[in-house]
């Protein structure tokens, strides 16, 4: 019998992973991100689906360490001067967001029906944004590091410590009377103010110590047990002391954030966090009771849109007060408008200190989990609209059309701005285009004519003189858009040399399968003169130091060459890589350890496939 059920256990899990491997990779591809294919998987298989699982709040609970590793990671890249620095938008920002729209909130669930203290309860929920969802899509645009994506962590966790006042808070709305031994409220505070402490104490003068202990022993699996110890321990703590656990591993993160230990934490972590947050969005969707949606749909379906374009509006309009931009003011609106996992605990502790009943949990949940499966769909919609209408002014901005330059350079950021100049001091007759609207009107201010055209576009490049153009040169930020054009290029305007930057030595190889003419790496030529001259900074003699770079420069070629061989494309051709042609000899033989730091550089920076010897 228990073998029987513990197989029985082991096909749950085979199938609540395997709804994960089919529904994400799913609804990623139709573009709608991996937040909604989680949802949708744990809806599928929850107890009001399929029924594979009858207890989502289980799940729930130990998911909830996803959310936990996921701020630790972010504590890890914020030194606490950064954090200092946001100090502002952490309580400034945040209490006037939080504050305004708590008051609009309640007054909608007032209007909802609910009596006021369920009204305000439910607002303040709906107020603690997801930091799951948001962090998680975020992430996936790779605008966390950025100044919007910093105002919106920092409101994130301001939310993270409201909850603790919040549960104080219904506490003393509770009609039912205390518990005997709960007089004393300041014992409770005195508590978490001695478990914050000790939590930096401890991060501050013990636990680099233990990292360099362990590290001594050099056993990868402790030192991984180690991390995993840190994070849960300081999640614990603040457990203990009546905090958030989350808020706890944040700070015990920005406590390691000056170690020398942070980025293998962060790689020990990392595994752990992606799967028990994607766990954590399958409890989320298994705890949708679509018996309490149908039952109660219009009550529902009514709060969830008034709420979710309230606090939208709230939002919206605390950026704009605060002198943030209309786009980025829109996006935080959208992407902040939904309640968030800690709603479900504060509702949880009304509903058992007797604030709400058991329907208005029932429905402020719902409301809650279908307003955090919404929120991707509607930061794809309003984003899609916004590139349509609210995106940059075109005025002023010409659109290509007719040009007959002798070079088309498609893209003018750096690396065109720069390779550009050789031509215009030649009065060379260029054509420029760019997507960047705004690079567009600077470059313009600085006495370039740039052009508004996607190089992508077969129409767009014959617009931009592609089918006359002597030589076309491919100088995008984008390693497929650059492919793209290369490959266009070849097949519909073979007259043209085709030059293009390279991303990376995996994208070198890449184009010269596309029989492109000319491609160099953007980094390469620059990292060989940095290393010139810090042989030269070492009393090396000039001329020794420049045979050493051209050395290491026809050695790249020729091992570029037989990795280009070894695909058997183009074999036989000739072949032009970077700036020398790999089949010229020289007499020159670097030192053995040059010839070994060569084949472990950029190969290694690329994260591409190692190199073959270069000898």
């Amino acid at each position: 019998m228990a073998v029987e059920a513990g197989s029985g256990e082991l096909v749950k899990v085979v199938a609540l992973l395997g709804a994960a491997v089919v529904m994400v990779p799913l609804f990623r591809r139709l573009g709608l991100g991996s937040v909604l294919g989680y949802l949708s998987a744990g809806l599928l298989v929850g107890p009001f689906g399929l029924g594979w699982f009858s207890d989502p709040q289980a799940i729930l609970h130990v998911a909830e360490l996803g959310v936990v590793m996921f701020l630790f990671v972010i504590g890890l890249e914020m030194r606490p001067a950064h954090l200092w620095s946001l100090r502002r938008q952490i309580f400034g920002l945040g209490t006037l967001q939080i504050g305004l729209c708590t008051v609009v909130l309640a007054a909608v669930a007032w209007l909802c029906g609910l009596r006021m203290p369920a009204a305000f309860i439910g607002a303040a929920g709906f107020v603690l944004t997801s930091t799951a969802v948001v962090m998680q899509l975020l992430g996936e645009r790779g605008d966390i590091a950025l100044p919007r994506g910093q105002r919106i962590v920092s409101i994130l966790l301001f939310e993270d410590l409201l909850i603790v006042p919040l549960l104080a808070l219904v506490a003393f709305m509770s009609p039912l009377p205390a518990e005997a031994g709960e007089g004393s409220r300041w014992m409770a505070v005195l508590v978490g103010i001695g478990a914050l402490a000790g939590l930096v104490v401890a991060g501050v003068w013990l636990l680099n110590p233990l990292f360099r202990l362990l590290a001594r022993v050099q056993a990868r699996e402790v030192m991984t047990a180690a991390a995993l110890l840190v994070v849960l321990g300081a999640a614990a703590l603040m457990e203990v002391g009546g905090l958030s656990a989350a808020m706890g591993a944040f700070l015990a993160g920005v406590l390691l954030s000056g170690s020398t230990f942070r980025h293998q934490l962060e790689a020990d972590i990392e595994p752990f966090r992606g799967l028990l947050l994607g766990l954590f969005f399958l409890g989320v969707g298994m705890a949708l009771d679509l018996s309490v949606v149908a039952a109660n749909w219009p009550l529902i379906l009514s709060g969830l849109l008034a709420m979710m374009a309230a606090k939208a509006a709230c939002i919206y309009v605390v950026a704009r007060i605060t002198r943030t931009g209309h786009r980025d003011a829109l996006d935080r609106a959208v992407l902040m408008a939904q309640g968030g996992e800690f709603a479900f605990v504060l509702f949880s502790a009304a509903q058992a200190a007797g604030v709400i009943d058991g329907t208005a949990n029932a429905n402020l949940t719902a409301i809650v989990v279908l307003s955090m499966a919404l929120t991707p769909l509607a930061v794809l919609a309003v984003r899609g609209l916004a590139g349509r209408e609210a995106g940059p002014s075109m005025d002023g901005i010409e659109e290509v059309d007719g040009q007959a330059g002798s070079v088309l350079i498609v893209g003018f950021g750096r690396f065109g701005q720069v390779m550009s100049q050789a031509l215009l001091a030649r009065d060379v007759d260029v054509t420029i285009i760019d997507t960047d609207i705004e690079m567009i009107r600077s470059a313009g201010e600085f006495g370039f004519k740039v052009y508004y055209g996607d190089g992508t576009r077969v129409d767009v490049m014959r617009a931009s003189g592609a089918a006359t153009a002597r030589v076309i040169a491919v100088c995008v930020d984008d390693r497929r858009a650059a492919s793209r054009i290369a490959r266009l290029c070849r097949d519909e305007f073979p007259q043209a040399r085709v030059l293009v930057r390279a991303f990376d030595r995996e994208h070198a190889l890449e184009l010269a399968q596309l029989d492109v003419h000319f491609q160099v790496r953007e980094t390469f030529e620059s990292a060989v003169r940095f290393g010139q001259a810090a042989l030269e900074a070492l009393d090396m003699e000039p001329e020794l130091a420049a045979r050493i770079s051209d050395a290491m420069r026809r050695l790249d070629a020729e091992r570029f060459a037989l990795e280009l061989a070894a695909s058997d494309v183009n074999a036989g051709k000739p072949l032009v890589i970077g700036n020398t042609p790999p089949a010229t000899p020289t007499p020159f033989t670097p030192p053995r350890r040059a010839s070994k730091r060569l084949d472990a550089g950029e190969g290694g920076e690329s994260g591409g496939a190692g190199a073959p010897p270069a000898a």
